[in-house]
């Protein structure tokens, strides 16, 4: 059985997906992105604004099921360049106070909108 996570908190689908799917304790968040849900605008001033608005829309997917980032066992990251990867894993680590999930981070060609960030997670409720 599976349940589709959503949040007025969290930008709302750009495409045919859900934000987040949860299925069991089990919880699939779709990538997010540096959309602001109030405005519809990117907040794309510096990699660590757009890391800070990606993780604040994920935090708010997952507070929808009553979760943090403490649940998150898994992350995977998607750069536009990894020379963008010490700023973003500054400020992705500033949320995990301990225990950080297993991950990867790649990068790749092109992201949507253009953006130069990615992030989709997977949590398990406790």
């Amino acid at each position: 059985m599976k349940k589709v996570v959503s949040s007025p908190l969290a930008p709302a689908p750009i495409g045919p997906y859900s934000q987040g799917i949860r299925s069991g304790n089990m919880v699939f968040l779709s990538g997010q992105i540096a959309i602001d849900p109030k405005s519809g605008d990117l907040l794309m001033d510096d990699i660590e604004i757009e890391t800070h608005r990606v993780m604040k829309n994920i935090e708010a997917l997952l507070k929808s099921e009553g979760l943090g980032f403490q649940h998150i066992v898994k992350s995977s990251i998607f750069l536009s360049d990894m020379g963008l990867f010490l700023e973003m894993n500054k400020v992705y680590g500033s949320y995990f106070n301990e225990l950080p999930p297993a991950r990867e981070t790649v990068a790749v060609a092109g992201l949507p909108k253009g953006v130069n960030v990615e992030i989709s997670v997977i949590a398990i409720a406790t």
